[in-house]
């Protein structure tokens, strides 16, 4: 559905984006992840045929993004962060103009129209005027926009921005469901809603793509993919000592001292040292109050591919 190669954007002398090269499946939700500034935005506004490449090419549809820009934007829709609306008009009515902007059938629009409406949960306020809905709304009414001429391929640039968690939850539902006959772009700051709702993950820094894998593999890359939690009754200067030497261990963090010590412990990577663990502690004689495995988050993977 998307193919991009060595594709670079400068500004004036500054390279926001580095000889990108990826590609997006039909039929993928793929998460846009990066730091503010890494080039997120750069690179949707360039697939949507809103800003040329400096170098490279860009493939949408079997569509050049330069040549064939009209063609390109045909397939796509397009929700940007900061939703531009006509604040004068009535949610149906700036549906119903939207629509005919983007060629919708005659026989078809008022079906769409009430399609995505009904979506997009804006049934409500279908006669409201825009510019006095809440910021939840409007992201629904930009997200309808999106939608209405039914589009292969949606790119949605932080689409759950401004709503409540209700609100949030019903958009990743609806996401999913999408994806069922469209590709889909999303970039968002919410990494959870990344794990619970994407194929597979792109994440991106200075400019550069630093990893493409699905959520589950990127998260194996932290430090073992997880750790245990323990809490037990003994020094523990003395059980961080003695835990760092139990096999298959990398690494043992005190998180808090005193009658009960509470470490971490980080294993090698596919390895389970919850049983060798144990075994230490019973054979130490140290009171056991916890011990809990912890699963790494797609959060810690995000943080350690791009911190500096």
């Amino acid at each position: 559905m998307i193919e991009v190669q060595n594709l670079s954007k400068s500004y004036s002398g500054f390279r926001a984006v580095q000889n990108l090269n990826f590609h997006v499946n039909r039929g993928e939700i793929v998460g846009f992840l990066g730091p503010n500034g890494a080039g997120k935005s750069t690179t949707m506004k360039i697939l949507a045929g809103y800003q040329p490449p400096t170098d490279g090419q860009v493939n949408v549809a079997g569509f050049d993004v330069v040549s064939q820009s009209l063609d390109v934007r045909r397939h796509i829709g397009y929700m940007p962060e900061n939703v531009p609306l006509y604040n004068d008009m009535r949610v149906d009515e700036f549906l119903r103009f939207r629509a005919r902007l983007k060629n919708v059938p005659k026989a078809k629009l008022k079906e769409r129209v009430e399609t995505v409406k009904q979506l997009c949960s804006l049934k409500d306020v279908e006669r409201k005027i825009i510019g006095t809905l809440s910021k939840g709304y409007r992201q629904r009414v930009g997200l309808a926009d999106a939608m209405v001429h039914d589009p292969d391929l949606l790119i949605l640039d932080e689409p759950t921005i401004g709503l409540d968690p209700h609100q949030i939850r019903a958009v990743r539902e609806l996401i999913k469901d999408l994806g069922k006959k469209h590709t889909i772009i999303l970039s968002t700051h919410i990494l959870s809603e990344v794990e619970m709702t994407c194929n597979r993950v792109l994440i991106i820094n200075h400019g550069r793509i630093e990893a493409s894998d699905t959520p589950a593999n990127l998260t194996k890359l932290v430090r073992g993919g997880g750790s245990l939690r323990l809490e037990i009754k003994a020094p523990a200067a003395d059980a961080k000592t003695k835990l760092a030497a139990v096999p298959d261990i990398e690494e043992v963090e005190v998180t808090a001292e005193g009658e009960w010590a509470q470490l971490r412990i980080f294993s090698k990577p596919g390895a389970d040292i919850r049983d060798n663990v144990y075994q230490l502690v019973k054979k130490e004689g140290w009171d056991l109050r916890e011990m809990a495995r912890e699963r790494a988050t797609l959060e810690e993977a995000f943080v350690e591919l791009t911190q500096d």
